[in-house]
C-alpha cells in the first residue's frame, strides 16, 4: 500500500477479531467486522474513481508505540508523534488484504489463524460428513465391545464355566434395567441435534441442563431399584441354583455403579448430537483399557470372583463419564453444561420425553423380552447359558455397524430437519443404511465362517462351543435385516416419529417373539426354535419399516423441536 499508484488511497482499521471472532468479545467483533463492510462497500461506490480503499486487520503487535502506551508513559501528542512515524511499519508488518475474492484466505494461510469451524452435519458433503461422524461411534462401539468380551474372556478362562453363564447372561438383565434410561437419552440427543441445526441456541442450552438433570435422578433410582431387586429378577428368569449366587453378586456390583453408565450415556449423547462423536470415542478407548487392566490384575493375579469384572466395568465407566462431563463443562460453546443451571425445564422436559418415552420404553420391553427369551434358553441348562453368552459377545461386533449407523443418522436427519434441508436428509437416510446393510452383511459372513474359533476362544468345553455356532449359523447371515430395521428406527426418530419404531418393535420383536417361542417350543422343545425367532422378526420389522419410510413425509421447515 505504501507504493499505491491511485490518486488517493483511503486505509481502514479493523481487526483479526472482525474476520474470525473472539470469544466474549461480541460488541467489539460486530464493530470490526462492520468496518469490513464500510470499506468493501466503498471500494464499490468508488470503483473507477482512482480512489482506492483498503482495510487493514492486524492483531497484537508489538512497537514501540504499543510498549510504551501499556505502561501509560505517553502523552497525547507523543502519542501523535509515533502513530505518524510508525505507520508505515504497522501497514507494512500487519497488512491482512485488499478487498479481493481470495485475499482472506492468503491471509489465513500465511498466519496459520484458520477459523474454527463448528462440527456440522448441514454442510459439505453428505457420505463424507456421515462417514466422518460414523466412524469415531463404530469405533468406541468397537471398544466397549472389546472390553465386555474381555470380562467373559477372562472370566471364563480363569474361573471357569459357572462364572462365565453368570456374566453371559447378563446382557438381557443389565439392559433391561439401564435401556429405558439409555433410550431417553437417545431421544434428548435428537432434540438437542434438531436446536442444534436450528441454531436455537437458548432452547438447546434448557434442553442439554434438563436432560443431565433427569440423567442423575434416573441413575439413583436405577441403583435402588437394581439392587434391591436384583435376587428376585434372576430366580424370575430361572437361573439355575449352580450360576445364581455368581449372577447375585455380578449384578449387585453392577448396580451400585450404575448412575456412572447412565451420566457417561447422556454426556456421550449431548456431544454426538452437536457433531462430536471424536471425543466419547476417546473417552471410551480410556474406559476399555482400564476395564481390561482391572479384569487381568482382579480376577487374573488376585483370583477373585465375578464381583471383580463387575467392579471393572463401573470403574472404567466412572472414569469415561467424568472425563465427558469435563469436557462439557469446561467447554467455551453454546451447548456447554453449567452446574448452576442443571434443573428441570418444563417445556425441555415435555420435548425429551416426548422424544425419548418412546425410545425408552422400546428399549425396556424389547429388553424385557430378551430376558423371557433367556429365561428359555436357561432350561436347556448351564452349557446352553454359556454358548449363547458367548455368542452374544461375538454377535456384539455384528451391531457395531448397525448402532454407529443408526445413531448417525439420527443425529443427521435430526440436524438436517432443523436446518430445513429436505433433499440432504433424503441423501442421507439412503447413504447410511446402504452403508449399514453392507457392512452389517459382511461382519455376519465372517462371523458364520469362523464362529467354532470365535465361541471356542471363550470357552473349551464342547457342549458350550456347540450352542454357540448353532446359534451362529442360525442368525449371522440375516444381520443385514438387523441393520436396515435399526437405521429405519434411527431416521424416524430424527424425523420426529419415535413412536412409530416403538409400536413396530414391541409387536414384532416382543409380542411376537415371544408368542411364536412360546408355542412352538410345546411342540418341538429344541434350542434352534429360540434361534430362529430372531431372523423371523428380524424379517417381519424390515417389511413394515421399508413400507412406512417410502410413505414418511419429511418436514419441509426448520427450527423448533420435533412434534
Amino acid at each position: 500500500m505504501a507504493n499505491c499508484s491511485a490518486k488517493a488511497c483511503t486505509i481502514n482499521i479493523s481487526s483479526t477479531s472482525g474476520m474470525y471472532g473472539t470469544p466474549k468479545l461480541a460488541t467489539y467483533c460486530m464493530a470490526k467486522w462492520g468496518v469490513r463492510g464500510l470499506t468493501k462497500t466503498l471500494a464499490q461506490e468508488l470503483k473507477g474513481t482512482g480512489i482506492v480503499v483498503n482495510t487493514v486487520c492486524p492483531t497484537k503487535v508489538k512497537t514501540p508505540l504499543r510498549r510504551k502506551a501499556w505502561w501509560g508513559l505517553l502523552p497525547s501528542c507523543t502519542c501523535i508523534k509515533y502513530v505518524s512515524k510508525n505507520l508505515p511499519y504497522l501497514v507494512r508488518k500487519c497488512y491482512n488484504t485488499f478487498i479481493s475474492p481470495d485475499g482472506e484466505q492468503k491471509e489465513r494461510r500465511k498466519h496459520r489463524m484458520e477459523p474454527q469451524k463448528k462440527t456440522t452435519l448441514t454442510e459439505g458433503s453428505v457420505a463424507k460428513g456421515m462417514l466422518l461422524f460414523a466412524l469415531p461411534i463404530f469405533i468406541s462401539n468397537l471398544f466397549q465391545q472389546l472390553y465386555n468380551a474381555a470380562d467373559s474372556l477372562i472370566v471364563g478362562n480363569f474361573l471357569g464355566g459357572e462364572a462365565l453363564a453368570a456374566v453371559g447372561s447378563s446382557g438381557s438383565l443389565i439392559f433391561l434395567l439401564t435401556g429405558f434410561v439409555n433410550g431417553v437419552s437417545l431421544g434428548a440427543g435428537v432434540v438437542v441435534a434438531r436446536y442444534f441445526g436450528a441454531k436455537d441456541w437458548q432452547r438447546m442450552r434448557r434442553t442439554i441442563h434438563t436432560t443431565v438433570a433427569l440423567g442423575l435422578a434416573a441413575g439413583a433410582v436405577l441403583t435402588v431399584v437394581g439392587v434391591l431387586l436384583t435376587p428376585q429378577i434372576l430366580r424370575w428368569m430361572g437361573t439355575p441354583d449352580n450360576v445364581l449366587v455368581n449372577s447375585i453378586a455380578y449384578f449387585r456390583m453392577y448396580f451400585m455403579g450404575s448412575i456412572a453408565v447412565v451420566m457417561y450415556n447422556v454426556g456421550a449423547s449431548i456431544l454426538q448430537s452437536v457433531g462430536d462423536s471424536r471425543s466419547p470415542m476417546q473417552y471410551l478407548i480410556a474406559a476399555s483399557i482400564i476395564n481390561i487392566v482391572l479384569d487381568l490384575v482382579l480376577i487374573g493375579g488376585f483370583r477373585m470372583g465375578v464381583g471383580a469384572a463387575a467392579f471393572a466395568t463401573i470403574a472404567s465407566q466412572t472414569v469415561s463419564a467424568v472425563l465427558a462431563f469435563s469436557k462439557l463443562i469446561r467447554s467455551k460453546e453454546e451447548w456447554a453444561v453449567r452446574p448452576r443451571e442443571v434443573r428441570f425445564d418444563g417445556p425441555s422436559l415435555k420435548a425429551v420425553i416426548v422424544q425419548g418415552l418412546p425410545s425408552g420404553i422400546q428399549n425396556s420391553v424389547i429388553s424385557l423380552a430378551n430376558v423371557i427369551v433367556q429365561s428359555n434358553i436357561n432350561s436347556f441348562g448351564a452349557n446352553a447359558m454359556a454358548g449363547c453368552g458367548a455368542y452374544s459377545k461375538v454377535e456384539g461386533f455384528a451391531f457395531l455397524p448397525v448402532t454407529c449407523f443408526a445413531m448417525a443418522l439420527a443425529t443427521f436427519v435430526s440436524q438436517n430437519v432443523g436446518a430445513g434441508q429436505p433433499d440432504r436428509v433424503r441423501k442421507g437416510m439412503k447413504f447410511g443404511i446402504l452403508c449399514s446393510i453392507a457392512m452389517a452383511e459382511v461382519v455376519g459372513v465372517c462371523i458364520y465362517l469362523a464362529s467354532p474359533w470365535l465361541i471356542g476362544a471363550f470357552s473349551s468345553e464342547p457342549d458350550v462351543i456347540a450352542f454357540g455356532v448353532q446359534q451362529a449359523h442360525t442368525a449371522a447371515l440375516f444381520y443385514c435385516l438387523l441393520a436396515f430395521s435399526h437405521c429405519c428406527a434411527g431416521i424416524l426418530r430424527g424425523l420426529g416419529r419415535p413412536v412409530v419404531p416403538m409400536m413396530v418393535m414391541l409387536a414384532v420383536w416382543c409380542v411376537l417373539r415371544i408368542t411364536y417361542i412360546t408355542i412352538t417350543l410345546h411342540f418341538i422343545h429344541a434350542i434352534g426354535v429360540v434361534f430362529w425367532a430372531y431372523p423371523i422378526t428380524w424379517s417381519i420389522s424390515s417389511l413394515l419399516f421399508a413400507w412406512y419410510i417410502r410413505h414418511c413425509p419429511i418436514p419441509q421447515l426448520g427450527g423448533g423441536a420435533p412434534h
